[in-house]
């Protein structure tokens, strides 16, 4: 059993007895250098610093400390109990070690079943309560080892948020993107040590947050959350959101994106929800992917696009709309990898988590997603009947399948799915408003045929 033990800036003092002596009696402690120091010399405890990077070493460095722990056990006098024979490793995290924590990792790599958590109160619980602030008003977003632009769906009217920064710089380039992103007067309040003798804070607006270290008037330090306050108005007229059907200028495209009326309304079919996976197959932009990730908690999707140019692309719409941890691009054919499974795994995820082998070269994108079934399946592009009875045997029992068509040739493979297997055969049509010399009139724009259909739950 790996015993987790979240410590807050306080030091050893703060801990609870219980949890002194269960560090304390340990066979070995692992923790970064900030925590080790922390504690009080033990003799004969084995004490190691985690690796870096940390999934990579991780599993040998645990392995390592509990052969350690068991030789030491084994070697110990007789008349110790079976518990202690057993030999303890514990772990030190900061806080709670289930929020953005190294706790999330070690039940990733090992199991729920061979590790126990002793949270203490989180950074970001000690922050509202600086502020005033309930739980259930705020969002927090972790850019921990991650890009700041996963802050952006989140800048709304009235939005609460607790950011939680990698380093120093966080709090300067979250205040760029908020001006960036229509909210100059958002306030930003930085906290640092919170608990601890050196605790400290910050505070400006957005377009007032000094420029680099020669403003202020002590350093930040690297470990260190902001607490924003969005206005109730933003400057810019379009914001972000979860509501699916966002204007095409949010997404880098060459015409090649499924329009936002049609949009929003496949996505109403898809139902995205928290943790599902989507195959957005034809991605083209990336749209569809990017808007069913931003609807639902941890949705994720893998986009599957042939050409080299929208792929990238669409990687970095994904990117710029703080959701590329989540859409997964893979350039390659629909057909090749939907009816011939060529694999799309084996590159690193932007988290650090990595897919199996990679077979064949012939596809290239990330995270190990593509091993999952998919919760629901959306064809943009690369439409055949093949491709379409691939689709629906990988589908998970009650999931969904959607497919667009705009050529008589697509048209007629959903009319024969639709007449074999049923589900909705829809024709969306959309006009929109437009000057017709010096009056105005409605411009149709191209009609789209829509086939959706629910597998069964047997």
């Amino acid at each position: 059993m790996i015993e987790v033990v979240g410590i807050q800036d306080g030091g050893w003092a703060l801990l609870p007895a219980h949890l002194r002596q269960l560090v304390t009696d340990a066979d070995v402690v692992v923790g970064g250098r900030r925590h080790l120091e922390l504690l009080p010399q033990v003799e004969g405890q084995e004490r190691l610093t985690w690796p870096r990077p940390l999934r990579d070493g991780l599993r040998e460095l645990l392995f390592h400390a509990d052969d350690h722990a068991h030789g030491r056990a084994t070697s110990s006098d007789a008349h110790e109990t079976d518990d202690a024979a057993s030999g303890r490793v514990v772990v030190l995290a900061s806080g709670d070690p289930l929020r953005s924590g190294v706790a999330t990792t070690l039940i990733d790599e090992f199991g729920a079943g061979a590790v126990r958590v002793h949270p203490a109160l989180s950074s970001e619980t000690l922050a509202r309560a600086r502020m005033g602030w309930a739980a259930e008003s705020v969002d927090v977003v972790t850019t921990v080892g991650r890009s700041i632009e996963r802050v952006r769906p989140f800048v709304t009217p009235r939005a609460r948020l607790v950011v939680l920064c990698s380093d120093a710089r966080g709090p300067g380039e979250l205040a760029a993107l908020l001006v960036q992103s229509g909210a100059p007067e958002a306030r930003l309040t930085a906290w640092w040590h919170l608990g601890g003798p050196g605790e400290g804070s910050l505070q400006a607006t957005a377009q007032g947050w000094p420029d680099g270290e020669r403003d202020l008037a002590e350093p930040i330090p690297d470990l260190v959350l902001v607490c924003v306050e969005v206005p109730d108005e933003l400057g810019a007229a379009d914001v972000v959101g979860t509501v699916p059907g966002r204007t095409e200028t949010w997404f880098g495209n060459d015409g090649l994106i499924t329009k936002r009326d049609v949009r929003a309304a496949a996505l109403a079919r898809l139902r995205p929800t928290r943790g599902a996976l989507l195959w957005d197959l034809g991605a083209g932009s990336g749209a569809v992917g990017i808007e069913w990730a931003l609807a639902a908690p941890e949705a994720r999707a893998v986009a599957v696009e042939r050409d080299p140019v929208r792929a990238e692309r669409a990687r970095e719409n994904a990117r710029a709309l703080g959701v590329d941890h989540r859409v997964d691009v893979v350039e390659a054919s629909v057909h090749d990898v939907v009816v011939h499974d060529v694999a799309v795994r084996g590159v690193q995820h932007p988290d650090g988590t990595a897919g199996g082998p990679c077979r064949d070269g012939a596809a290239r994108g990330t995270s190990d997603a593509r091993d999952s079934a998919p919760d629901a399946v959306f064809f943009g592009g690369g439409l055949s009947a093949e491709a379409v009875d691939a689709a629906l045997a990988a589908l998970r029992p009650g999931g969904r399948l959607l497919a667009h068509a705009v050529t008589l040739e697509s048209e007629s493979i959903l009319l024969h799915a639709w007449r074999t297997r049923g589900g909705d055969l829809t024709r969306l049509a959309v006009e929109h408003l437009e000057p017709l010399g010096r009056l105005h009139g409605w411009r149709p724009a191209r009609a789209v045929v829509q086939w959706s259909y629910a597998k069964d739950l047997t």
